[in-house]
Parts: structure tokens; sequence; C-alpha cells
């Protein structure tokens, strides 16, 4: 490789770092309050970079946020991908992907800001949780196991109901828990057309990723 070619490729991984370092500035006032509230210079600092800098990486504070916002549901998205992958039944990859959102409070506390502070929008995004959830819902209506008429009426309320439980436990911890987690996801299910009994079943299987479930 030649020297302009070594320069051009530090100078392309410092615009990445620089980028990444105000992506995740922002994530961190995204998890601790409300959007119109922080100005660039705030990001700029928190990131540690140039206020200068700010618009060699983004139009505006706006596409900063909507940036910020996709790398959270992205994350979220990947991992639950990836700790699912080795289960065969789509009702259960739904059931352990509620039930390990529902623990972010405990496990992954700034994404769980982030989702209740920016979620609501973002229920029919293409990217992160919503596309994800929409599709095993899918799968598992295909399989026979679930019985909405609807998937995206079955997506609205697995959303809204994920939504509600995390703002529940992050402003009163006393009144729910972890297993708390398993409930929703049992609630969920016999929502979604399941008996008693076997979404009790369902829900209370192990989860991966060695994270305890309810007895």
């Amino acid at each position: 490789m030649g020297e302009a070619s070594k320069a051009a490729s530090r100078l392309e991984r410092r615009k990445t770092r620089t980028r990444q370092a105000l992506i995740d500035a922002t994530r961190a006032f995204l998890a601790r309050r409300g959007i119109a509230e922080v100005s660039i210079q705030e990001l700029t600092d928190a990131a540690d970079v140039g206020f200068g800098s700010f618009y060699n990486h983004f139009r505006s504070k706006d596409d900063l946020f909507q940036a910020a916002i996709t790398d959270v549901l992205e994350e979220l998205g990947q991992l639950l991908d990836e700790l699912t992958a080795g289960i065969e039944d789509p009702a259960e990859v739904f059931a352990a992907s509620v039930r390990l959102t529902g623990r972010m409070v405990d496990t992954h506390p700034q994404i769980a800001r982030i989702l209740t502070h920016t979620g609501l929008p973002y229920l029919d995004s293409d990217k992160g949780l919503a596309p994800r959830a929409l599709r095993d819902i899918r799968h598992a209506m295909a399989a026979g196991r679930f019985r909405p008429g609807n998937p995206y009426v079955a997506l609205a309320g697995a959303g809204g109901s994920l939504l509600g439980f995390l703002q529940l436990w992050l402003e009163h911890p006393d009144l729910v828990d972890e297993h708390s987690a398993d409930e929703l996801a049992e609630n969920l299910l016999r929502m979604y057309g399941m008996s008693h009994e076997e979404a009790h079943a369902v829900a209370r299987r192990p989860l991966p990723g060695g994270t305890r479930s309810a007895e």
C-alpha cells in the first residue's frame, strides 16, 4: 500500500471514529433527556470533538439523532438475532425476544431508556426490532403457532406492551422485575391464540445467553 493510500485509510478511520463518538455521545443524552433539550455544542463537547467537525458527518442535529436511534435499534435487533439463532420454534423465538428485551432494564439500561424515550414512532420502522418482531410473528402464524388476524396489529400490541413494561420497570422498580418479562411474554402468546398452559411453558423455557427465567 502506497503512502497516499495509507494516509487515506487513516483519514477514513479517524472519520469513522469521530462519527461513532458523536453517535455514542448522543445515545447517552437520549437515555437521559429529550432531543430538543440538547445543543450541538453539548454533543460535540461530550464526544470530545471539535464543533466544526460536526457538519463533516451530519447535516443537522436531527440527522444525528436519527443515526443514534438507528444505531440503538440495530444493536438490539442484531443481539436478539444472535441469541435466538438456535431456537427452532418461531413462537419461542418471539417469546424469547420479548423476554430479553424486557430484561434490558437490567442488562442494557441505556437501550431501555432510549426505547422508552423514542421507541413509539419506530414501531413501523424498517430497521431494528420492529421488522424482526414482524418477521417472527409471521413465521409463527405460518407455522400455525399464532392466530392473529393482522400481523401488524399483533406487532403494535407487542411493541406497545414492551414499551409500557420498560417504562414501568424504569420508573417503579419495586413493582416488577426480570421475571415479570416472562409474564408479559406469556400474556402476548395467549393474546395470539395459545392456550394458557402452552403459553406458560413457552414463556418459561431457558433463555439463550444464560439469562435466568422464572420457575
